[in-house]
């Protein structure tokens, strides 16, 4: 084992201690969590290390820089594509990721589920809000995803498993509860409406400087880059 892949192993046992910690104080399980090792920086022979170390589950932010690993690495692990999806990109994706972060417009899902017809396997989605509401963030308007859900309801080989939010980039992590807890309410706004291919059971937030606080308020599947591959440093 060479010195990066060590300090990833010990970053990922501090993460998973402070996860585990975070369900302790929300009244949680920690097994309702999966860790999305945000992998876009890392190179061929890094990834493997990683799936070595365990990790399940592998996030990539560009179709063009994903590509290469994934037909290195597609047999291992679960891949999922956390950035912005361009239409034109959807022909690559589909088959490759078995999760898509980044739904955020009806021309995408549409795109989507033509392209998930020609497999015959539904493509597991997460549809994208800009709880925080800033100009430089992609998604949804909080208010127009009733109505978006309800659009793409009969798409059938669309499934909407969550929704997915990213928070300001913020000193105290407290500041992002509000935004994490405004998108477990639409989440379960959603469930209400019962649609057969929108469970919506799962919430895709938290990030490196606030996950702890994104699984105090539901999270599911928390988005970790940098925290892995750094030094943590003491505490």
């Amino acid at each position: 084992m060479n010195a990066w892949e060590s300090m990833v192993r010990s970053n990922l046992e501090r993460v998973w201690e402070r996860i585990e910690a975070a369900c302790l104080r929300s009244g949680r399980s920690p097994q309702e969590v999966k860790l999305v090792a945000v992998t876009k920086y890392l190179g061929l022979d890094e990834m493997r290390r990683l799936f070595q170390l365990n990790v399940e589950h592998v996030g990539e932010n560009r179709v063009q820089s994903a590509l290469p690993k994934w037909q290195q690495l597609g047999d291992q692990g679960t891949w999922h594509f956390v950035g912005h999806l361009q239409t034109n990109k959807v022909r690559d994706v589909i088959g490759r990721f078995q999760y898509i972060h980044s739904l955020d417009r009806i021309s995408l899902a549409q795109e989507l589920d033509k392209r998930a017809a020609s497999t015959g396997v539904p493509v597991s989605c997460f549809v994208q809000v800009n709880v925080s509401g800033e100009a430089s963030k992609y998604g949804l308007d909080p208010q127009e995803v009733l109505n978006f859900v309800e659009k793409i309801g009969n798409m059938k080989y669309i499934r909407v498993v969550g929704l997915m939010t990213m928070a300001p980039i913020v000193e105290n992590p407290e500041e992002a509860r509000p935004v994490f807890r405004r998108l477990r309410e639409i989440r379960d706004q959603v469930r209400e409406m019962q649609i057969a291919n929108v469970p919506a059971e799962h919430l895709s937030m938290g990030m490196s400087g606030d996950f702890e606080v994104a699984v105090e308020e539901g999270a599911t599947f928390v988005r970790l880059g940098r925290i892995l591959y750094q030094p943590m440093g003491g505490g």
